[in-house]
């Protein structure tokens, strides 16, 4: 067995945007030659998340809907006030961000079967950017043969 890495990086666009980011992983699952193994799938921010679901147009967008009922933006959240904090002067207001990534989660893992992932007919694995546009980085983390 072993054990290696690559980093996907993701520019985002502005507000809440979903990507499929499925093909990038198999890209390098083939590249790093995994024919057996998991694909652990992390993104290292706090105003993204991770999940699998279908890519189907409609559904994100009633997956967008269905986040800004859970944290509304225009809600009072006290992460907001940010003269009560130490915070950079380009100190977004997010708070309703944070509290859907912590909703959704922000790691998965997929099983490699024979050099494919894993997932279902209709699966594919999103990144959600909650608070965008940024540059995301999403960590890919390989264990096989």
């Amino acid at each position: 067995m072993r054990l290696t890495h690559n980093f996907l990086k993701v520019e985002t666009g502005e507000g809440i945007c979903i990507y499929n980011i499925t093909p990038q992983i198999q890209e390098f699952v083939e590249k790093h030659g995994i024919r057996q193994g998991n694909v652990t799938v992390i993104s290292q921010h706090t105003t993204t998340a991770l999940t699998i679901n279908e890519a189907e147009e409609r559904l994100l967008e009633d997956i967008k809907a269905y986040l800004k009922k859970l944290a509304p933006p225009e809600d009072k959240y006290l992460h907001n006030d940010l003269h009560l904090r130490d915070v950079p002067e380009d100190e977004p207001i997010n708070a309703h961000s944070h509290l859907m990534a912590m909703t959704m989660g922000t790691t998965e893992t997929i099983p490699i079967l024979n050099g494919k992932l894993a997932l279902g007919t209709w699966q594919s694995v999103l990144l959600l950017e909650l608070d965008g546009p940024r540059t995301r980085k999403v960590l890919l983390q390989f264990w096989g043969e």
